[in-house]
Formats: structure tokens, sequence, C-alpha cells
């Protein structure tokens, strides 16, 4: 009796949930529903054998804290190719009119937030994933079970036994301003529009945060295998039925004229929306016509968006400030009268450089047009000189670091002004402890910006290694602190000990170094010592280094005071050495590699460390002593050259994946093939599905 009680509430709740926030038409009363809400969470208190993690209550959210695994995905999610003229739309749908005979094409808003997969087994959300890599994402299920447009349980029966569905969580304009609202009153930074704050929310550690703050989505396409529609319209229509929430302006089109009516109906009427759209999507209908058109390696051919251009205002720059970065960067904000643009409230606008000011003829008191385009701060795109007062005189770049007076310089091949006086100039050693301490550099939780603000300004911290000699009891001195507080900060502070190797590089703030590229040099390198000891030639062998990002970590192990700061940092026990590799097998003991090229389904450092997994060697240079020349797309020519004159072994990626999967299922050491196999240097272009995955959507 009590399973069918819970089984009951459990179905009620999930109807009156989709009437209120899916179809906009509630049945009963607010109080009626939280009150069979608290009696189901009674009962699923006081019965936990009858938990279920689909349970209308799931959406309340924990405090539980967790790393998001990373999942894959079973169909790739791919991306769309984007188009920004009716030109080019028009030749689009003149080239699919080639290849099928009259196509019909569904037309979509494109929503403006972060896309998700969501998979269902027998009628239940078991997983939900982010795009990632396309191939991989995050697993999110426990925050998106918060989401109340997400059914938890499908309604009807006719759904197939397993199936994803792809669409957009977003966060409507009303929960983007009430946040903010709530962030100013609390004394926090602003959150910089709808889509950063929805992707940020997102991936929240505790799911109770991401439940109180107002996300939404809409789905817009199936994936599965042998689903039973012939058209997209169908499936959609289908999937609305089952509970989710698909968008009530689609449409179906059959024109050219058609499709250009709903994109300019759109274009203006999107700013009645309640939520951020950035354009319209354009797929061909029929998945029959979608199969013959096919893919190429990122995007399918049967589908475009159009992006709508970024909306633009008109107001006033009152003054301009100068920005000092962590890396001495010189950026020129400008100050505005307040604006609405695109939802929010904009005051202040980048105006990225020296450049751009004078190309633009931008001077205080200005009349200016601003943008947000994707930006995260809104950019000055143009000037009505109409309005230009007589008096006004052309702007007057800054050659003095607007802090420490420092002289600016201008490196070669830079737009931007630096201030060099890195050692001594306060917001870049700020800037410098900021990123360090941040999440996801070394993750030392308690020192947001003001604390490390504080605990420069009181003499504790003038360099990322006087952390490690913080005591407690000097912390809890300290205004805002205390001692839990105090002893929570050294404990974190001890912990990040542990932080991998590969986000220690990321947290020095190298220049140009970012968190891929820390991910590259630490898997390539393996240990500090050796990146430190690296030439320049042996720095861009490493993915991702450039002659510009191998200069700049010259540069920064030249510094003696940043050497001095490193030794610190080892004697508190910071990891200065990548984790011992794990040996999957012995399958290419023996034998000796050189990657080179660009390869399609991995970067060269993965292709080093699958070698290296199974027990092969990794050479940089080609010489005698190599067994194979692993080949990619714009092989190095002198490579190459050499690999053939010494008669070594070229192979392709898909070549090596299959010989390390052949060696281990035979459990066989690799034989060499006494003829070289030739290649001409380009990875073959694969179909990134197989026929039965086409019959759904991919992005």
């Amino acid at each position: 009796m009590i399973h069918k009680k819970i089984e009951e509430l459990r179905r009620l709740l999930n109807y009156h949930n989709h009437k209120y926030y899916v179809e906009n038409d509630p049945e009963i009363s607010d109080r009626e529903f939280d009150r069979m809400m608290r009696e189901l969470q009674d009962l699923e208190e006081a019965h936990p054998e009858f938990a279920d993690p689909n349970s209308p209550t799931a959406r309340v959210g924990s405090d539980i804290t967790s790393e998001f695994r990373s999942v894959e995905h079973r169909f790739p999610m791919l991306s769309l190719g984007n188009t920004y003229s009716l030109d080019e739309l028009h030749e689009f749908i003149h080239r699919i009119e080639k290849e099928v005979d009259a196509p019909e094409f569904v037309c979509e808003l494109k929503f403006d937030g972060t896309a998700i997969s969501l998979t269902y087994r027998n009628g239940e959300l078991i997983q939900a994933a982010t795009r990632g890599d396309g191939a991989r994402g995050d697993d999110v299920t426990t925050n998106v079970r918060t989401i109340r447009t997400i059914p938890l349980r499908l309604q009807g029966d006719d759904y197939p036994d397993l199936f994803e569905i792809r669409g957009e969580i977003f966060m409507p304009y009303a929960s983007f301003d009430r946040l903010n609202m709530e962030r100013a009153e609390n004394g926090e930074p602003l959150l910089a529009n709808p889509r950063n704050a929805a992707a940020g929310t997102l991936k929240q550690q505790s799911s109770a945060v991401v439940a109180q703050r107002g996300l939404d989505c809409t789905l817009y396409q199936l994936a599965g295998e042998n689903l039973p529609f012939k058209t997209h319209w169908e499936s959609l229509q289908k999937a609305r039925s089952w509970g989710f929430k698909i968008s009530e302006h689609a449409r179906n089109c059959r024109t050219l004229e058609e499709i250009d009516q709903f994109i300019a109906y759109w274009d203006e009427s999107r700013k009645q929306l309640p939520f951020a759209t950035d354009g319209v999507v354009i797929k061909v209908n029929d998945f029959t016509e979608q199969r013959i058109l096919g893919f190429t390696a990122k995007a399918p051919k049967w589908a475009v968006a159009y992006k709508f251009k970024a909306e633009q205002a008109l107001t006033r720059l009152e003054s301009i400030d100068f920005q000092v970065g962590r890396t001495g960067a010189i950026t020129p904000v400008a100050n505005l009268d307040p604006v609405l643009l695109a939802g929010t409230t904009v005051k202040r606008a980048t105006l990225h450089n020296a450049e751009q000011i004078a190309l633009l003829d931008i001077r205080v008191g200005d009349m200016v047009y601003v943008e947000k385009g994707g930006e995260i701060i809104p950019k000055i795109t143009g000037v009505d000189l109409s309005a230009r007062s007589a008096e006004s005189q052309p702007l007057q770049y800054i050659t003095h670091c607007p802090v420490c007076d420092t002289p600016l310089v201008r490196y070669e091949g830079e737009s931007k002004h630096y201030c060099p006086n890195q050692s001594h100039c306060r917001p870049q050693i700020l800037g410098r402890i900021i990123h360090y301490t941040s999440r996801k550099a070394m993750n030392i939780e308690g020192l947001g910006d003001e604390t490390v603000e504080l605990l420069f300004e009181n003499g504790l911290v003038r360099n990322i290694a006087d952390l490690y000699d913080l005591r407690a009891d000097q912390l809890a001195r300290l205004p805002r602190l205390g001692e839990r507080s105090a002893e929570n900060i050294v404990r974190n502070i001890r912990q990040s000990a542990e932080v991998p190797f590969a986000r220690v590089l990321f947290a020095l703030g190298i220049r140009f170094v970012g968190e891929t590229t820390a991910k590259y040099l630490a898997s390539h390198f393996r240990t500090l010592d050796a990146v430190m000891q690296a030439s320049r030639e042996e720095l861009v062998e490493a993915e991702e280094v450039g002659e510009k990002i191998a200069e700049a970590i010259l540069d920064y192990f030249a510094d003696e005071e940043n050497r001095q700061i490193i030794e610190r940092l080892r004697k508190a026990g910071i990891r200065t050495e990548a984790d011992a590799k794990v040996l999957q097998s012995e399958s290419l003991a023996g034998k000796s590699f050189v990657i080179s090229g660009k390869f399609t389904a991995h970067s060269r450092d993965e292709l080093k460390e699958m070698i290296e997994s199974h027990g092969g060697k990794n050479l940089s240079a080609v010489s005698a002593n190599v067994d194979f020349l692993v080949a990619g797309d714009k092989v190095g020519p002198a490579k190459l050259q050499k690999a053939t004159k010494l008669g070594i072994r070229l192979i392709s990626e898909e070549e090596l994946i299959s010989m390390i999967a052949q060696a281990d299922s035979s459990d066989n050491r690799i034989t060499i093939s006494p003829t070289p196999h030739p290649v001409s240097g380009k990875a073959e272009e694969k179909t990134p599905i197989n026929e039965t995955a086409e019959q759904g959507s991919l992005f």
C-alpha cells in the first residue's frame, strides 16, 4: 500500500509539474502541489527502500558535492555550420536542391544556452551529458534533474526502449535578472549574460544551488537506432507527446521565400521573447534525404545555423578606464551611459587596444554603437559622427602604467600594450595570486578575490609561494575571517599540494599557457624540470605550442624571481611531475615511434600516450633507431623524406590503432613489415557515424 501511494504521488506530481512548467496550464494551486510534495518527501524518508533517482523530490537538489565524470556519447554531438548572410544561406539551400528533389525544411529558433544530451531507458531519465568535445561530455545528471521542464519519466508508452534527445539548457531573462539582483545585494560580481550564467549553473557542485537558479530547457532533436519516424517534424511532435518541451515556434517551410519570412519575423520578434536567441536553425525535414546528404567530419550537410546580426544600441561614452591584467596587458574599458541591450543593462564595453580606438577614432563624449555579439563584455563597433561635438579631441592613449607609472611596452606581433613591471605592479601581483588559487588552477577554497586582496594589503602575501607560509593565527586576526575560516584556508592551501602537475603548470600563470596548453606540456615533458630546461625547438614539439608560446615559457623561466618562487613551491610539496603512466599492455615493447602532422581522432600527445601505455617509445626525431613514422595531415616534409630514405615504415593514425588492437587481442608483439608502407601524409577522412545512427540527430 505504501509503495502504491508513493508511486501515485509521483505520477500526480509529474503530471502537474508538466502542466505548470511546460504547458503553462496549471490545474491545481501551488499550495496543493506543495502539500503533495511534502507528503511524498515524508513517505520517501520513512521508506528509503522505495527510493527512486527520478522521483519529483529529486528536483529539489542536494548539498552533496561531486566531481563531474566524463562520459561518452553514444552518438556524436556534432556542431553546426554557421552563416551570417542570406546570400550564403540561399547558396546552402540551392546546393541541397541539387542533391534531393523538392526538399522540405524545418526552421527553429537557435537558443542561446548550453547544449545537453538526455538519455532515456524504458521511459526514465538515466543520464544527462554536456556536449564536451562532441565525443565525450560531462555527466551532469544530478543537476539536470532539478530542471522542472525536463521530464524524469515520460508520458505514454510508445517511446523507444533507449534513445537520446538533444536540446539547449538556458536561463530565461527573469531568472538571470533575479540572480544578478541577489548577487548585487550580496556584494558579488554580476554575471555577464544568460548564456554564461546557464553554463556556469549547470556545472555547480551543489544541485541545491542549481534548483534555485531557474534554468529552463527546450529539446530539438532525437538520436537513436532505428527511430520509427520518417521526418524530423514527426519526431518533434511525438517527443512533445512524451512530455518534452518542444519549441512552439518551429515551422515547416517548403520554399526559400518561407524560410526568409521566418528569419525576418524572428529577427525582429526575438526581442519580445523571455529568453535569448541568436539565430535560426534550418534542417532538411526528411530523414532519408538527410542520409543522402550526409556529413562532413564535423557537421551535418543537411542543416545550418543562420546567425542574427548582433543587436546594437546607441549610447554615450562617458569615460575610459585602463585596466592592468595579471600578465601586464593593458585593456581600455569604456564607461557608458547605461543602455538596455539584448535583455541586459550595459554600462561598460571593451575597447580592445590602441589600434582599435584609433581605427574607429573613438573619443570621450561620443555617441557610440555597442554590440554584444557573443562577447562576455560588450564591444563598441562604431561612432555616430553626426552627434560629435565640435570641441571633441582625439584620444591620447596612455604611455605609462595607470597603477605603477612604469613606461608601457609593446611586444613584436602584439596588439596590446604591457606593463613590464610584473614583480611590483599591484594588479599583476594580485592577478597572479588570484589565478593561482582559482578553481581550474589550484582550487584553494576560501581565497577569493577579496580575501587575496586582504592578505596583500596586510603584507602577508606578495607572491604565490607566500601562501604556503601562512599560519591560521595570522589569518584569524584579519577582518571578516575568524579562527574557523582561517583554519579552513590553511588546510585548503596544504591540500592544494595534491593538485595534478598539469594544473600546477596552468596555475603558474605563464603568458599564453592556458588550461589546454598546460595539459599538453605536462603530457609531453612529464616533469617541471624538463619544461624549465627545454629549448625553443623542444618546446614547439609539444602539441599546441608555437613560437609565441615557446618564447613566453622561456621568458618566464629565465626570470630569477620566478625560479626562486618555484623552488619554494617544491619545498611546500607542490607536484612537479606527472603521474607515472600505467602500462595497459606490452604489445609495442621494443618499438620506437615518431609522430608528425595533424590527426583526425586524436591529438599527437594522445597518440604518444597510447604508444607509451602499450610499452612503446616516442622519439622526437627520425633516425635509424625509429621503427614507425605515424604520419598525419601536413606531416613534416623533412621527416617524411628522411623516413623514406631510411626505409622506415609509414603508418596512419587508423593503422596505429588497429595495430594495437590486433596485438592486444592476440597477445602478440608487433612485427615489422620489411616493405615501407607509402602514405600521402594526409589522414583519410572518415564518416563520423554509421548508417543506423544517421536516423537521429547527432548535434
